[in-house]
């Protein structure tokens, strides 16, 4: 499927995985959630062990984090001055932006390539393919590049059902 030379596909593959990984943990956080006001009377009586696992994953990756930066040698400072967080906020968001907080500034707006389709390759009424066929044909004619047996022959040839 991918060959094990491109880099850009395997990061594509990469990144694809990674956000199936971050989908299937949201879906698994609303059915502990929907468990718990199954089975257990709701949410409220539960608070203190809700507040106490989520600091406790805030802390495991704080610890992680920490880790991280020990292990490439470097300070806060020079992780969050990161060329790749340069120009670029930081938004951290849970259960589709439901609850979300961002850090830095955006004005740095990053212009998206122009992946826009080939107009030859969009689906198109056979009424405008052939008007645009006729109207090339009739400039061709128009700077004497065919004759006009040449011209008639084609335009029947395009006309033809």
């Amino acid at each position: 499927m991918f060959r094990s030379g491109s880099g850009d596909s395997q990061g594509l593959f990469k990144s694809v995985m990674m956000a199936y990984v971050v989908l299937v943990l949201h879906v698994l956080l609303i059915a502990g959630l929907g468990v718990l006001v199954l089975f257990f009377r709701g949410i409220v009586q539960y608070m203190f062990w809700i507040f106490l696992f989520g600091a406790a994953g805030i802390a495991v990756s704080g610890y992680l984090f920490y880790r991280r930066m020990k292990a490439e040698g470097k300070t806060l400072q020079e992780m969050l001055h990161s060329p790749a967080f340069h120009g670029r906020a930081v938004e951290v968001s849970f259960l589709g932006g439901l609850a979300s907080f961002r850090m830095g500034r955006s004005s740095n707006l990053v212009e998206l390539p122009d992946r826009s389709i080939d107009p030859s390759h969009r689906l198109e009424e056979p009424e405008s393919i052939r008007n645009r066929e006729l109207e090339a044909l009739l400039r061709l004619l128009e700077k004497n590049l065919i004759s006009p047996e040449d011209y008639q022959k084609a335009k029947q040839e395009i006309l033809k059902p």
